[in-house]
């Protein structure tokens, strides 16, 4: 079991680098689009698009790190002025019902999927993309948060720290 826990873990990890990656290939494609613009030459179209894919992918390849690291928004006032019993109940409901929506979305999103699958659709724009490469992102981000959600449920780390305020 140790050994499923550390490979999940890295795959987040690498998850979290390909984001991180994605991160920097949209700051050099906005750079070069907006330096051809100012000199006058026509921005290659292909610059756009996998801008647009960029963000798709860096937002659900990076999601299940964040929650992992508790990157996400979260408000502290509540669970601050709660007794610590109240706390962990308020923190585990929480996370379950995070991992429901988790669960929810990432079925959406396979059944998408193999929507996009079964057609055969394309996203034809600068050039043709099969669209269940852009619908895959959603089961396994979203099973992915599922999981990590999950951690705080049944874990012995909450969401909440009962610490109202900025903390970094």
């Amino acid at each position: 079991m140790r050994l499923i826990t550390r490979v999940y873990d890295r795959l987040i990890d690498l998850m979290a680098l390909a984001a991180a990656l994605l991160l920097i290939w949209l700051m050099v494609s906005i750079v070069i689009s907006v330096t051809m613009r100012n000199i006058g030459i026509q921005p290659f179209s292909w610059l756009f698009t996998s801008s647009e894919y960029a963000l798709l992918y860096m937002t659900m390849l990076g999601s299940p790190w964040l929650v992992r690291k508790k990157g996400h928004v979260h408000i502290e006032l509540v669970t601050a002025k709660l007794p610590e019993t109240g706390r962990v109940i308020v923190s585990r409901l929480v996370a379950l019902l995070c991992v429901l929506v988790c669960l929810v979305l990432a079925w959406k999103g396979f059944d998408l999927f193999q929507t996009n699958l079964a057609r055969n659709d394309y996203d034809v724009r600068a050039y043709f993309y099969p669209r269940w490469l852009l619908t895959i992102s959603f089961p396994i981000a979203f099973g992915a948060m599922a999981i990590e959600f999950s951690r705080f449920v049944f874990g012995d780390n909450l969401i909440h720290t009962g610490e109202a305020g900025i903390h970094e």
